[in-house]
C-alpha cells in the first residue's frame, strides 16, 4: 500500500516538474520573441542620424549679398566700387521642400537620412522614411515590387515574422507621395513599436500637442498635419475608394466623421476641398480584429 502510495506520488512529482520546466521553457521562448522583436523595430529606427541644428550666421558678420569698397586710385583719391550682387542660385528640390516648412512655421527634425545608403546596406525595397515626434514611430518605408503584403509578414532584413516593416502597396500608390492619398500599413505591436503608438491619438490632448508627419524621400521633405484619428472598418481603402474623385473624396470623409466613435478626433479647423494629397496611417486594434485605427494627415508643403 505505501509503496502504491509512493509510486504516485513519485509520478506526481515528475508531472509536476516537467510542467514548472515546460512553462519556464514557453515562458523563456515568449520573453526571447518579444526582446527579439523590440530589437528588430529599434534597429530599423537607428538606421538614421540625429544631427544638431546647423547654425545660422551671426555676430554681427556681413552676410549680404552685395558689399561696397573704397580703393585708391592712381592719384590718391578715393573711389568707391561697388560689388555686383551675386545671383543666388536656385534651390535643390529637398531645400526648397524644407523652405517651404519653415516658412508654415513648422519645425524642422534633425534627422540625416540617406535612402540611397540604406537601399544598397539594408534593402533595395526602402523607398522614403517616416518620423513622428512624440511617438516611436522613425522608421524605413518599404514596397514590394510584386507582393503587397509581403512587409507585413516579413522584417527588414528578409527573416519572416514579427515586427514586419512599415510599408506601401505597389497596386495603389506610387513612391513620390503624389497621389491623393498615400496609405501606409504598420503592426500594432504592443510593445509600442512600429505603429503601436499610434493609439496615442485617441488622447485629445496628445492628438493636439503632436501634429506633424514627416516623411523624407529621395527629392523632398513633405510635412503633414495630422486632421483626423478615428476607428474605422477593416475595408481596403484604396480598393473601396477612388479618392481622385472629388465626389467618392468628400463621400469618404462624410461618412467617417459620421460613424464617430469615443476614439474619434477630427479637426474642423481643416478643411478640405478634394485637392490637398493626404496620408494615411493604418493600423489593428487590440480585441477588434474587423477594425482599423487610421491617422491621417494633409500635406502642407505643396509643390
Amino acid at each position: 500500500m505505501n509503496q502504491d502510495r509512493k509510486g504516485k506520488l513519485n509520478i506526481w512529482t515528475i508531472l509536476t516538474i516537467l510542467f514548472v520546466i515546460g512553462a519556464l521553457v514557453c515562458i523563456g521562448i515568449f520573453i526571447k520573441t518579444q526582446v527579439d522583436q523590440n530589437k528588430r523595430a529599434q534597429d530599423q529606427s537607428n538606421l538614421v542620424k540625429v544631427v544638431e541644428p546647423t547654425e545660422k550666421p551671426g555676430n554681427g558678420e556681413d552676410v549680404s549679398g552685395s558689399s561696397e569698397t573704397d580703393e585708391t586710385t592712381d592719384d590718391g583719391t578715393q573711389a568707391s566700387s561697388v560689388v555686383p550682387e551675386s545671383t543666388p542660385e536656385p534651390l535643390d528640390p529637398f531645400e526648397a521642400s524644407v523652405k517651404q516648412i519653415e516658412e508654415a512655421g513648422v519645425e524642422i527634425p534633425n534627422l540625416e537620412v540617406d535612402l540611397a545608403s540604406l537601399q544598397e546596406t539594408e534593402n533595395p525595397d526602402i523607398y522614403a522614411w517616416i518620423y513622428i515626434p512624440g511617438t516611436k514611430v522613425n522608421y524605413p518605408v518599404l514596397q514590394h515590387p510584386t507582393d503587397d503584403s509581403h512587409y507585413l509578414n516579413y522584417n527588414l532584413d528578409g527573416s519572416k515574422g514579427y515586427p514586419g516593416c512599415i510599408y506601401s502597396e505597389k497596386t495603389y500608390n506610387g513612391k513620390d507621395f503624389t497621389d491623393v492619398n498615400t496609405v501606409l500599413y504598420g503592426h500594432n505591436m504592443k510593445n509600442g513599436t512600429m505603429f503601436g503608438s499610434l493609439h496615442k491619438y485617441e488622447d485629445e490632448e496628445f492628438f493636439y500637442a503632436n501634429r506633424y508627419i514627416y516623411v523624407y524621400t529621395q527629392d523632398r521633405l513633405l510635412a503633414y498635419k495630422i486632421f483626423a484619428a478615428y476607428e474605422y472598418s477593416n475595408e481596403h481603402l484604396l480598393y473601396n475608394h477612388n479618392f481622385e474623385d472629388l465626389y467618392s473624396f468628400s463621400y469618404f470623409f462624410t461618412m467617417a466623421k459620421a460613424r464617430k466613435s469615443m476614439h474619434s478626433i477630427f479637426d474642423e479647423d481643416v478643411i478640405l476641398t478634394g485637392e490637398e494629397h493626404i496620408i494615411t496611417l493604418s493600423t489593428c486594434i487590440n480585441g477588434k480584429p474587423n477594425n482599423r485605427f487610421l491617422v491621417q494627415g494633409v500635406l502642407m508643403n505643396e509643390e
